[in-house]
């Protein structure tokens, strides 16, 4: 099997299980980010809808985890009835890019690799993706889509990416070595 580049390592593989994946993967996301939270400040959920990027991001890639969260804000908008916030929505793409980046630094879910390293790596991205998704990201959308009073975005934010990065590290970390563990399982199959 030859060893992939970057390039194909943050687009992912492109096929019908990818397809599939990102599809329910948004879908939950959606339903999640409604009715799978707890209120901690106005529209702003701990939710156990961040594991859907984890999930993704760690058998497809970056960008797979950045079009399951993008399209699944949009749904989790049609739900709610709250209108569409596609500040939030980008935010949540490229907070889900960010979670996604396991392969490049060496983590491969899909072969049963998750080490102690790769754990530390990814709180830290999960802190910075968050801090850049939430505190840059979805302020600068916010006001170019609406050019309004951003203390309510920036107050949502700060909790929004405090409970996502509590949400990714104390559960998305285990998830992570759970699948690992699991696939690694399989990978000693042999054929008789």
């Amino acid at each position: 099997m030859q060893k992939k580049n970057l390039a194909q390592l943050i687009l992912g593989d492109w096929n019908t299980k990818t397809v599939v994946g990102v599809a329910i993967g948004a879908a939950l996301f959606g339903v999640l980010m409604v009715y799978g939270g707890v209120k901690v400040f106005t529209n702003t959920n701990l939710t156990t809808a961040m594991l859907i990027p984890v999930i993704v991001g760690a058998l497809f890639g970056p960008v797979p985890a950045l079009v399951a969260c993008f399209f699944g804000n949009v749904i989790a908008d049609l739900i709610g009835g709250w209108g569409f916030w596609f500040d939030w929505s980008i935010g949540n793409g490229v907070l889900g890019f960010f979670v996604g980046l396991l392969p490049l630094y060496g983590a491969d879910i899909n072969k049963g690799i998750f080490t102690v390293k790769h754990a530390i790596i990814f709180a830290v991205i999960a802190v910075l993706g968050n801090a850049l998704a939430f505190g840059v990201v979805t302020p600068l959308f916010t006001l170019l889509f609406f050019g309004g009073e951003l203390n309510i975005t920036f107050l949502q934010s700060l909790t929004g990416g405090a409970s996502n990065v509590l949400v990714l590290t104390v559960l998305g970390i285990p998830l992570l070595f759970a699948l690992a563990k699991r696939n690694a399982s399989s990978q000693n199959l042999v054929k008789e």
